[in-house]
């Protein structure tokens, strides 16, 4: 959705991003920023620095940075578009109708009518539960030890025994019979025509990580099948893309993520402390669950019933989760079957104690394995024993795998060669041999002279937005060809000529590319750290100006030689490009012999 720049800067501007962050991040002020625990990554030191003067944020450890706009999007996982609407109502900002093609615009009033509708059935249902007609399932739920809290933090609602009364009251809020079937809380049937597809069900609203309802789920009360009952896949609503519980466990700054089986255990490990509890919709857990899952938290510790069918999950989920680059611990919940009722025995205090001891995903595996196996009998242990070493192939990394056939050989009473053999042996025979990834003899990575000068770049950017006055002691010396990387030329040629013309705005700038790697990238080149100087802070850098000067010069010096030798290799037989190279040797050779002051 495209909004004119000047709206744009308005309410950028007006949003002050050290204000808006700190709605989020605990900060405290050190030096000129203002510095926390990042987000956007699990951390035990503050990385997360917040520029008031440049009006931008950037994490040391994890890369993420940008300005208000970025943060919000991020923290959110808004749009653009839903990003500026936020702020612009936060600061008062009047936003002017855009324009848009009349295709887009008519799917997003569908889009928005269907949110609308999942919205006026959430209020339907959860005022249902609180009238008489409700007290059926306020009973259920009471009987489940909630609290009044509890099942208003969930939205928790109850749908009549009558067939149609949520229909009857959407349409008198005006929404179509067209609509109201899309939307998925209605069946339609040729003899009896739309009616409810919801009745006599506890209700679940099913909230997207924004806190939109887009969906339900209803556990039916007394007898009657299925159990529970899901919302059907429409616009607004992708089972296999969304959790429940996440738009709490988002924002609830552990370290790990719970994933368990049902409604019910998400809501009773949040009552009990355990805000970091997600659930899949009714179906099996997804690739795209986990990859939703890796953008709030690097470790999964699974809370399954400990029943068959739990088990199977389990085994199922832990593959998609190394996938998807996921790990994953499995919780031991026995002797009960599933987290309610383990916390309703035993307490949220030994919960947490279960949770730090939960099982290594790959040890649990051979655990369950083996219940298919008769140790005392040798042929069985046997294969067994082929059975693990199989399963050790699958690691492609030749010290992990390594590791795991230790543990493994203690753990089941067979010597480390012995196991090694029969890996060596699998791995030959199912042609995983080429699998194995060998660590290269040399463990540092080296730095290639395109890395070098492009970093060198970076730190002269930096070094401008942080002490713009520079800019005038190397302006004709430096233009923006001199730096190689497209994306950093053109962020100098902005600068230089918002410089010129005294209205540098790094926060602006970020603004004006709208890919939100640009964008990150863009906030690096505004906050490399400055390490080669060996100072601590900018009040120690400004003592010594003699060490900063020369600092500078280096540096204006490296980037200058870069740009000489990059444009000589690619000059060919164009006659303005070497034309530009011998000028460049010109400069070079001048500023080599130049004083470059930062008073």
């Amino acid at each position: 959705m495209y909004y004119p720049e000047e709206i744009v800067e308005e309410v950028r501007a007006k949003n002050d991003i050290v204000d808006v962050i700190s709605g989020y991040v605990s900060l405290k002020k050190k030096g000129g920023n203002y510095f926390g625990l990042c987000p956007f990554h699990n951390e035990k030191s503050a990385s997360f620095s917040v520029s008031g003067g440049k009006q931008m944020y950037y994490c040391f450890g994890c890369g993420a940075g940008g300005n208000v706009f970025t943060f919000i999007m991020n923290y959110e996982n808004y749009t653009f578009g839903e990003a500026i609407k936020m702020l612009a109502d936060k600061a008062g900002v009047q936003l002017p109708e855009v324009e848009d093609s009349k295709e887009n615009r008519a799917r997003e009033n569908r889009r928005q009518k269907l949110l609308d509708i999942n919205k006026e059935s959430a209020n339907y249902f959860y005022y249902q539960l609180r009238s008489p007609q409700g007290s059926v399932g306020m009973d259920y739920f009471k009987r489940r030890m909630l609290t009044d809290e509890t099942m208003k933090k969930f939205a928790l609602g109850y749908s009549n025994k009558t067939s149609n009364d949520l229909c009857n009251y959407l349409k008198h809020k005006g929404f179509s019979d067209e609509l109201i079937r899309e939307s998925g809380v209605a069946v339609f049937n040729e003899k009896y025509g739309m009616s409810d597809k919801f009745w006599n069900r506890v209700m679940f609203p099913i909230q997207d990580s924004n806190h939109r309802v887009i969906g339900f789920g209803g556990r039916v009360l007394g007898e009657g099948e299925p159990k529970y009952l899901n919302s059907p896949e429409t616009p607004v609503f992708d089972k296999s893309r969304n959790l429940y519980g996440l738009n709490y466990a988002r924002t609830s700054r552990k370290n790990n993520i719970i994933l368990c089986e049902g409604y019910m255990d998400v809501i009773a490990m949040h009552q009990a402390g355990f805000t970091q509890a997600v659930a899949s919709l009714g179906t099996s857990f997804t690739s795209g669950q986990a990859n939703l899952i890796r953008r709030y938290a690097e470790n999964v510790i699974l809370s399954y019933d400990s029943d068959g069918a739990g088990v199977k999950a389990a085994l199922r989920a832990i593959g998609i989760l190394k996938e998807a680059g996921v790990s994953g611990k499995v919780l031991n919940l026995e002797p009960y079957k599933d987290p309610d009722e383990f916390i309703k025995n035993m307490g949220a205090e030994e919960f947490q104690k279960r949770l730090e001891g939960a099982e290594n995903s790959f040890f649990y595996e051979i655990r369950m394995l083996q219940r298919d196996y008769d140790l005392a009998d040798p042929e069985s242990k046997t294969k067994f024993y082929n059975e693990i070493a199989r399963r050790l192939c699958h690691f492609s990394v030749e010290v992990e795998r390594d590791n795991y056939m230790d543990a493994i050989a203690r753990r089941y009473n067979i010597s480390p060669e012995s196991m090694k053999k029969l890996v060596i042996s699998h791995a030959a025979r199912e042609g995983m041999g080429s699998e194995v990834i060998r660590p290269k003899p040399t463990a540092a990575k080296k730095v290639t002279p395109q890395e070098s000068g492009e970093k060198v770049q970076r730190l002269l950017l930096t070094w401008i937005s942080d002490y713009p006055r520079v800019y005038g002691q190397v302006k004709q010396y430096i233009s923006p060809q001199d730096f190689t990387k497209e994306l950093y030329s053109k962020v100098a040629e902005i600068m230089f000529r918002e410089l010129e013309e005294g209205n540098f705005n790094p926060a602006a700038i970020i603004s004006m590319f709208t890919e939100e790697e640009q964008q990150r990238e863009v906030a690096q080149l505004f906050n490399t750290k400055l390490e080669h100087l060996g100072l601590e802070s900018e009040e120690e850098a400004l003592q010594k100006r003699t060490e900063m000067e020369k600092a500078f010069h280096d540096i204006v010096m490296k980037v200058k030689q870069n740009s000489y030798e990059y444009h000589m290799e690619n000059s060919g037989r164009d006659i303005e490009a070497l034309s530009r190279t011998i000028t460049a040797k010109k400069e070079l050779e001048v500023l080599a012999k130049t004083h470059i002051s930062l008073e």
